[in-house]
């Protein structure tokens, strides 16, 4: 039986986090939405973007509104996201300041 990883679910979000793309300081995940375009922990007829931002720990939707915070992915709580894209410009941002 294969996981639908767009039902939202920690474990879920942290399965797509391994490959979404990171852009602008965040990372862009799909989940299900539910009425009220919330991540849907069922499958619903809709899927839409939402945009986890690791520096502060918190979920937004489509429109960037707040959706949760939890320190747990917060980077400065020490999450390390999963994702060789986003370890890639902390490399550059260390390297950047060792030359400064």
């Amino acid at each position: 039986m294969t996981s639908d990883l767009q039902i939202y679910s920690e474990e879920h979000l942290l399965a797509q986090l391994e490959t979404a793309p990171y852009t602008n300081g965040y990372f862009t995940l799909r989940f299900y939405a539910d009425q009220q375009h919330k991540p849907s922990k069922e499958r619903t007829g809709s899927v839409e973007e939402f945009y986890l931002y690791p520096s502060g720990g918190t979920l937004r939707d489509k429109e960037y509104s707040l959706i949760w915070y939890a320190a747990r992915f917060d980077t400065s709580h020490g999450f390390v996201p999963p994702n060789q894209a986003w370890r890639k410009t902390q490399d550059v941002r260390t390297s950047e300041e060792e030359n400064t």
